[in-house]
């Protein structure tokens, strides 16, 4: 396996959830958003926007809505936005009807550029030393989200990431083997939960020794637990959210 410096990181990466009480500084910032600014774009469309939430009321509320205490709070907040509101404005601006704008095709292209531009973002984040975590929780209540941010039609938050100087440093979390998650031109559908035995033991001696929020677990006990359970939760909200802001209109 080749190593250098960029592989080397990636590999070790740690999420972060602890951060010092210091702002990233204006160089640092203009550096990850040149970074954002210069990802690959489907067609290029650059049909991605991102959010630097300053405004402590509003970090707060996005704490509330993650319920998670380290959103918003030490650091940089960041919001990722699928935007297709930009280019329906050329649009119109320019004497032309909406197109394809509000189409299942168009958003997927717009998610992939936003998708692109995080992970471009958070490797030139742990590339100065400094940490971070994805923040998924943006969307578990949609809706009220979507009022705090007040974005237009056709906008989407479809990431967050909280960014700072690291104040601890995790263990390194084991992941699923190559041999589950890599293959070459098909599919194997032959999977057998048996052969993850080996795999859970080790997931269960990381949470066994790890230094905070020690536990007994394992990777099938969180697939076959709560994560997974069929429940009514708010990011079944996410379709109704879409519709409501114009996108994926051909998708019923």
């Amino acid at each position: 396996m080749i190593h250098n410096s960029t592989i080397d990181q990636q590999i070790n990466h740690r999420s972060i959830r602890k951060f010092k009480a210091q702002s990233l500084t204006t160089e640092q910032l203009t550096t990850l958003f040149t970074v954002f600014q210069h990802t690959a774009t489907s067609l290029f469309m650059q049909n991605t926007t991102l959010l630097h939430i300053t405004d402590e009321e509003k970090r707060a509320k996005i704490r509330q809505l993650c319920n998670q205490k380290y959103v918003g709070a030490e650091g940089e907040l960041f919001i990722f936005i699928v935007d297709l509101y930009r280019n329906q404005q050329i649009r119109q601006q320019l004497g032309q009807d909406d197109g394809r704008v509000h189409t299942t095709d168009l958003f997927m292209q717009g998610m992939d550029d936003t998708l692109l531009a995080w992970q471009n973002v958070a490797n030139a984040v742990e590339s100065m030393g400094l940490g971070y975590v994805p923040l998924g929780t943006i969307n578990d209540h949609p809706l009220a989200l979507l009022e705090v941010l007040d974005l237009p039609k056709l906008t989407f938050p479809a990431l967050g990431m909280q960014v700072g100087v690291p104040d601890q440093n995790p263990q390194l979390k084991p992941r699923l083997p190559l041999k589950f998650t890599t293959f070459e031109n098909n599919y194997p559908q032959n999977f057998n939960v048996a052969k993850l035995k080996d795999y859970d033991q080790t997931v269960e001696k990381y949470y066994d020794l790890r230094a905070t929020n020690h536990r007994i677990d394992s990777f099938t006990k969180q697939i076959t637990g709560a994560k997974l359970d069929n429940k009514k939760i708010d990011r079944d909200q996410l379709p109704q959210l879409l519709h409501q802001q114009g996108l994926c209109l051909d998708w019923k």
